[in-house]
């Protein structure tokens, strides 16, 4: 079994960013690939601010600092991934977009590297079908955010998914600091199968006039040690991203009590999408 060496990373969002700077700091050559420049200017700003916060804090040395930086090449161009051991996709939770993706990258990569994605729902098997032949290399490698502090990596086989590629990954995983634990290819797999349900839930709580959101989530730190409520945790997830994973489950497991609520929808027909647009169920200042 080939070690992994150099891990390349697509896309330089939130996740993305995160995936690059925990392999970069673990020590791994790793490549960051985006086709857009503002997201490239915004991730190499956001490792040199998140490891220069570690430094003040004394959880790294400057000499860690200044090494892992120089371990990431960011990239623009997707023929820049051709030397890693394994290509961790980290685009927007769309399944067309994942697949065209991968298509391209397994023209373009050989025999030994692994395709994985860090969807949070979508099907392995069905992505891996995009790719032919290298869908024994294919396999869902999904972090959590922020992906620096969070240690669990669901590792997802798909129906091809060979057992050296799984090897192979959760090595990696645990080489990058993480906890590696298997899920089995169903929709939302097991987080968000668990997860998502009861942020739902709590939105036709606020919906049905049972409490105020801060109340809910109040209820909810306090009663079941929650560090975070469930509405709070939408709005830092994307409610964009939980009506899409709603849609999934409710699709994927052909029932419609997985449908996201109406309040959901409503908000992201605002354009209310929680963190990232300055306003969701709560308001942030930006």
């Amino acid at each position: 079994m080939s070690q992994i060496k150099a891990v390349g990373v697509v896309g330089a969002g939130q996740m993305g960013g995160g995936i690059a700077q925990v392999a970069a700091q673990s020590g791994f050559a790793t490549v960051l690939y985006d086709a857009f420049p503002k997201a490239i200017d915004r991730a190499k700003a956001n490792h040199q601010k998140f490891m220069a916060k570690g430094v003040e804090k004394g959880k790294i040395t400057q000499g860690d600092m200044d090494a892992a930086l120089k371990r990431i090449t960011y990239a623009s161009k997707l023929e820049d991934l051709s030397g890693v051991d394994i290509v961790v996709e980290a685009v927007v939770e769309d399944a067309k977009a994942k697949t065209d993706l991968f298509k391209q990258l397994a023209g373009m990569l050989d025999k030994d590297q692994i395709l994985a994605s860090n969807t949070s729902s979508i099907s392995i098997t069905e992505l891996a079908a995009s790719v032919g032949p290298a869908a024994d290399r294919f396999i869902g490698m999904h972090f959590f955010n922020p992906v620096p502090i969070m240690k669990l990596v669901e590792v997802i086989k798909g129906l091809a998914t060979s057992p050296e590629t799984t090897e192979r990954t959760i090595a990696l995983a645990t080489a990058m600091g993480k906890t590696p634990v298997p899920a089995n290819d169903r929709p939302g797999f097991v987080s968000n199968r668990v997860l998502m349900p009861l942020i739902n839930e709590a939105f036709y709580a606020w919906m049905e006039g049972v409490a105020e959101p801060k109340d809910i989530d109040e209820i909810m730190k306090l009663g079941c040690n929650h560090p975070m409520g469930p509405l709070r945790l939408a709005d830092f997830i994307g409610l964009d991203t939980c009506v899409h994973i709603m849609d999934v489950l409710a699709d994927g497991l052909n029932n419609d009590r997985y449908r996201a609520c109406p309040l959901l929808k409503q908000l992201v027909a605002a354009g209310r999408m929680g963190d990232k647009s300055g306003r969701g169920v709560y308001e942030y200042a930006r």
